[in-house]
């Protein structure tokens, strides 16, 4: 019972926080550079993480491959809402390819437009994939590492589908290289459902990757097949 209401806290605590924290941010955000918005970006995602790790026990632990320097492009398996928020405590300093329709939101939305995000209509096809690379060449020249969900969309665990080619194509034009990353939050906050698990999430930093002179479609596989094989060797028994 007690592991239920935590979750039913945090379920109710995440959008409550997030349109109160945006109105102030939006506000700021005029006024302060990019590295300072994202600074406060960071301490949001800091202050959802402190709570959901009191409210539900739920941490994280990184491991794997150290985060190259410089901006790269990072390829995350998306299975649960939680990385949204660890991605920005993880990594340095960064934006985010994400639907359209979040910039459609009432204030938050405007929160997200401010933080350079690029938002696309998954539906678009090509003329997505377009946006993706030309967008992230300006980004990546800012400074900022670009972060992608090269599925799209949240799985179930266990499931995947096959990974869009938009970071791997940003990553050959711009001779950047390619991160992947792997994780278990799935396990412990699911895509859908109100109770979150207890436990510590595991986050798996993949080596960095040169796309340099590949086939773009058999890189991707490849790292397709990492992050399922690495998430299902770490994912917890029982």
């Amino acid at each position: 019972m007690r592991q239920f209401l935590g979750s039913l806290f945090f379920t109710a605590f995440v959008p409550a926080w997030t349109f109160l924290f945006a109105i102030p941010f939006v506000v700021m955000c005029a006024f302060l550079p990019f590295r300072k918005r994202y600074l406060l970006a960071r301490w949001y995602a800091r202050s959802m993480l402190w709570v959901l790790k009191v409210s539900c026990g739920l941490t994280y632990r990184v491991e794997g491959a150290p985060i190259p320097a410089g901006a790269h492009v990072a390829l995350w398996k998306h299975s649960s809402s939680w990385e949204t928020m660890a991605m920005m405590v993880v990594f340095p300093r960064q934006v985010w390819v994400l639907k359209r329709e979040l910039m459609w939101l009432p204030v938050v939305g405007t929160g997200i437009w401010q933080m350079h995000s690029i938002a696309i209509n998954r539906k678009a096809g090509h003329s997505a994939v377009y946006q993706v690379v030309e967008q992230g060449k300006r980004r990546l020249a800012e400074g900022s590492w670009v972060m992608i969900y090269p599925e799209g969309t949240r799985m179930p665990v266990g499931a995947t589908r096959r990974y869009g080619v938009s970071g791997t194509l940003l990553a050959q034009e711009t001779g950047c290289l390619i991160v992947p990353v792997a994780h278990d939050a799935g396990y412990y906050w699911p895509r859908r459902g109100i109770l979150k698990k207890p436990g510590v999430v595991r986050v798996v930093i993949g080596a960095p990757v040169s796309a340099a002179g590949r086939d773009v479609r058999e890189l991707n596989a490849e790292i397709q097949a990492w992050v399922e094989r690495t998430v299902a060797e770490i994912a917890p028994q029982g």
